[in-house]
């Protein structure tokens, strides 16, 4: 059975998992077990973020973030540089939604409100509002569009 481990601000993560130091993190959020939080990463308020995540070191997440199972956020362009001067780190603004198994080179901003398919490989910044699939990810549709749908990403005939 997974133990549960009290973080500040009301947060929690589930045992066993790897929280790196100077941790910045937000009012109620969550972190799953098998998750590797890196060290100087921010996580705002009520972020999820999912069992066997990968959040590389000096990541930035905004508030109501949500990164599902297994998803990979990387900072080194160079693996392994072993050079923290050469990382560049992922922004992701609030309310985004990165799906599980997703994977985001070094350097990139995620705009808010957008969502990144479970499964793609994002090569490049998403603006605010879009959804964006595939490996490398392209654009999909709008946010609206998707919630409309609700919240999947093909329509119902198409699976």
């Amino acid at each position: 059975m997974n133990e549960r481990i009290e973080l500040a601000n009301g947060s929690v993560a589930w045992s066993p998992c790897h929280i790196g130091q100077r941790l910045q993190i937000g009012q109620n959020c969550s972190i799953g077990a098998l998750a590797h939080i890196g060290r100087d990463v921010t996580i705002g308020e009520r972020s999820r973020i999912q069992g066997g995540a990968y959040i590389a070191d000096r990541t930035e997440l905004g508030s109501n973030v949500f990164i599902g199972p297994n998803a990979t956020i990387l900072n080194d362009r160079y693996p392994p540089s072993r050079d923290s001067s050469k990382w560049t780190p992922v922004k992701v603004l609030e309310g985004v939604v990165i799906g599980g198994g997703a994977t985001i080179l070094p350097g990139l901003t995620i705009g808010e409100n957008a969502v990144l398919g479970a499964g793609a490989t994002l090569t490049k910044n998403i603006p605010a509002n879009q959804v964006w699939v595939g490996n490398p990810a392209k654009y999909l549709t709008t946010r609206e569009q998707y919630e409309q749908k609700g919240g999947r990403m093909h329509d119902e005939e198409g699976g």
